[in-house]
């Protein structure tokens, strides 16, 4: 084998870069739709609507595109795990930090999500480490830390209040890294991605409407035609039109540098806070997102660790 058939794609090369800066945009602006969500209707409830609509819609997409509907049996074990701990847990966990803090807190915090995934796809998948990686990691870590201040500061939630979101929004950001580790896994790419995620979003959608039923009651709804567009925004481009990308990217150049797009969203929902909710930045907020910047151009530098060969 050649350097250059053994080289691993880079996250600056193009057909990975404009996904990777579609799906930072488009989940930093469901932060601000999410906030609308916290209202009458219990959390739950409104993850359960979001993920029928994008099953529904992920299922047109696998007729649109000549796709096998069905699975084996393993394939629906592991559609069913990933929609557990992708679809249903992990946005249960952040839907319910934001009764207790802000929005932009649990964007900040899922930042962290680049950690997990990077240990967990070491441990499980040997994935090495990289020192730009670990070094960028660093420099962005700070660059976080000082975003998260600032919006602590902001914040008219208690310390108490904090501290319970922080717990719900670290709840989320594992239940996230198990379903990102778990696609980079050999055995889940031999599975059509569409199809797979398909399935994954029925089944938490279904899992999501029996916990919804059994803690807080039949279904909640508004009528608001804002919430309404918020759910099918949700479902269809924050659901639908991003996991294939992102879940292309984890099986592509690993789940740690796939997670780098977390450290861009807290940044893009600040930005798109200022165009339409009056955000103003302070120096605290400006040296965090140039820092967190900064440690991800750094990180994005090295190729994807490569994995242990086994010989035949």
């Amino acid at each position: 084998m050649t350097a250059e058939e053994g080289s691993e794609p880079s996250l600056l090369t193009p057909r990975i870069l404009i996904p990777f800066l579609l799906v930072s945009l488009i989940w930093g602006s469901t932060w601000l739709v999410i906030k609308d969500q916290i209202s009458e209707v219990p959390p739950s409830w409104s993850v359960s609507y979001r993920f029928i609509i994008a099953a529904v819609a992920m299922f047109i997409l696998v007729a649109v595109r000549r796709l096998p509907f069905r699975l084996d049996r393993t394939g629906y074990i592991f559609a069913a795990i990933l929609g557990l701990f992708q679809f249903s847990f992990n946005f249960n966990f952040v839907y319910n930090a934001e009764l207790f803090i802000t929005s932009g807190l649990v964007a900040v915090l899922f930042a962290l999500l680049m950690v997990p995934n990077a240990l967990l796809g070491r441990i499980f998948l040997g994935h090495r480490i990289s020192p730009s990686f670990l070094g960028g990691s660093a420099i962005a870590g700070v660059g976080i830390a000082l975003l998260f201040w600032q919006e602590y500061r902001m914040s008219p939630a208690s310390l108490e209040e904090v501290l319970i979101g922080a717990l719900l929004a670290f709840g989320g950001i594992l239940s996230a890294s198990i379903a990102n580790v778990m696609q980079a896994g050999e055995r889940l790419k031999s599975y059509p991605m569409i199809t797979i995620l398909a399935w994954a979003m029925l089944f938490g959608a279904l899992i999501n409407v029996v916990l919804s039923w059994i803690t807080v009651g039949p279904p909640v709804y508004e009528t608001r035609a804002a919430y309404w567009g918020g759910i099918f925004y949700l479902g269809v481009i924050g659901s639908v039109v991003t996991f294939p990308l992102y879940f292309s990217m984890i099986r592509e150049i690993g789940p740690g540098k796939a997670a780098y797009s977390s450290v861009l969203v807290p940044v893009v929902a600040m930005i798109l806070s200022t165009m339409f909710e009056g955000y103003v930045w302070t120096w605290l907020a400006a040296g965090g997102a140039i820092l967190a910047m900064a440690g991800l151009l750094v990180a994005l530098q090295a190729r994807k660790p490569k994995s242990p060969r086994v010989s035949a």
